[in-house]
């Protein structure tokens, strides 16, 4: 006898003697039943209980198994150290390239800090997407002090208290043959391996989660894999700021005053809101690549999460066509994702009297509108791509487990950002 659980669906509800459950079991497997409410949540939500009966491999049979409710199933199957195997009903090819990325999305975002540093973040990147296209990408590297010389001053700050050192990976993905073809969309994501707060401690446990602040690196570069594997032929740059946020001798302070190459004068005032300061090297990198879009993602604030929750991600964009695009291409992979505030007097609402900004403000979590207060500080940085500036907040990456993900990455985002490169 076989010891793959079969999966089918029906429109009808579950038979008396089993209440008002979802789930029904028969000598040929289980039936998820979607005769109410609706069928993505209820989908997911099952295969959280089926998971939580020990079960780790199934086959999805029958009808009524369209790709969206196929992979809504495996968001919510398997642990994150067992992720289990599915049998898919149909668009196996396309499902298994979309699994496959996200469980290297979450593996990433699940490694131990001291097993992934800021250097075997950016080579484990630039390993595995060069696998998928060998001939199409390049990748270079700047470490250590060298930041300093090519002006990356954000990512050297913020990295400077670690022995391991900071990094920026800069990856080159040219399908066209043309070495000056121009860049359709450049990436960037918050590569923090370790953020203790520095000097602005977190208590210990808003710190037990903190290997997970490399999220929007791990997003961006799982979504180019998927994208490469669907067959992009764009040309696409991907920036990852690589650094670890401890606390020692040699660690920035408050009071530091950063001076970015663009010119803009920061004071730190929190050395917890160290993501943006990585994100404003990533962005200028990108406007200097000549970039018709910019698509940045990083797990950058709290508030983010109060707003939205964890079932969508939170955008910001001074654009409203790059808006529109996002929330449709979020919308074609059915990922959550909700526009949030950014206004030009964003950039004003973390003021120094010592330098044109500060990096935040001293309240708790940026103060009130802490999310768009850091969209705005970036904003400074992020230019004015043709295409516009696309800024996603990873709310929903990370998650304590619940009734439709299990405890870590999510991989939510993957998708979305996938798609508009597909669309770019």
């Amino acid at each position: 006898m076989s010891e793959i659980l079969n999966v089918v669906l029906s429109d009808q509800p579950a038979p008396a003697q089993w209440g008002k459950s979802k789930i029904s079991f028969s000598g040929e497997g289980a039936c998820i039943h979607l005769s109410e409410g609706e069928p993505a949540r209820i989908i997911q939500s099952a295969a959280r209980k089926l998971t939580g009966q020990g079960i780790r491999d199934v086959a999805l049979s029958g009808e009524g198994w369209t790709r969206a409710l196929q992979w809504r199933f495996a968001c919510g199957f398997g642990e994150a150290l067992e992720p289990g195997t599915i049998a898919w009903a149909s668009d196996a090819e396309s499902l298994d390239a979309q699994r496959d990325a996200a469980l290297w999305l979450k593996s990433l975002t699940h490694a131990s800090p001291e097993a992934l540093s800021p250097e075997v973040l950016a080579d484990e990147v630039a390993e595995r997407i060069s696998a998928a296209a060998p001939e199409h990408v390049t990748t270079r590297r700047i470490v250590g002090d060298a930041l300093l010389a090519a002006g990356w001053i954000g990512v050297h700050a913020v990295g400077r208290g670690s022995e391991r050192p900071p990094v920026l990976l800069e990856l080159d993905y040219n399908p066209t043959g043309d070495a000056n073809a121009p860049v359709s969309v450049a990436l960037v994501g918050k590569g923090i391996t370790f953020d203790s707060g520095g000097y602005s401690i977190k208590p210990s446990a808003g710190m037990v989660t903190m290997k997970c602040d490399m999220g929007g690196a791990a997003t961006v570069s799982a979504a180019l894999k998927l994208a490469i594997k669907q067959g992009l032929n764009k040309r696409v740059k991907l920036y990852l700021c690589c650094a670890e946020n401890l606390i020692s001798g040699h660690a920035y302070k408050l009071g530091d005053i950063l001076h970015y190459k663009n010119g803009t004068s920061v004071e730190i005032v929190n050395t917890d809101a160290e993501g943006r300061l990585v994100l404003a090297d990533g962005l200028m990198a990108a406007n200097e690549a000549g970039a018709e879009r910019i698509i940045d993602a990083a797990t950058l604030t709290g508030a983010a999460m109060t707003a939205v929750g964890s079932d969508y991600n939170a955008l910001f964009t001074p654009c409203d066509s790059a808006a529109t695009d996002a929330l449709a291409a979020a919308a074609a992979v059915d990922e959550g994702l909700w526009r949030l505030p950014l206004a030009p007097l964003h950039a004003d609402k973390c003021p120094s009297v010592f330098a044109d900004t500060a990096n935040s403000t001293t309240q708790k979590g940026g103060g009130a509108g802490g999310a768009s207060n850091a969209a705005g500080f970036l904003s400074r940085f992020a230019g004015t791509p043709p295409k516009g500036w696309i800024h996603i907040d990873l709310a929903g990456a990370y998650v304590g487990g619940n009734g439709l993900n299990h405890e870590g990455a999510t991989a939510l985002g993957m998708l979305t950002v996938a798609k508009l490169l597909q669309d770019a």
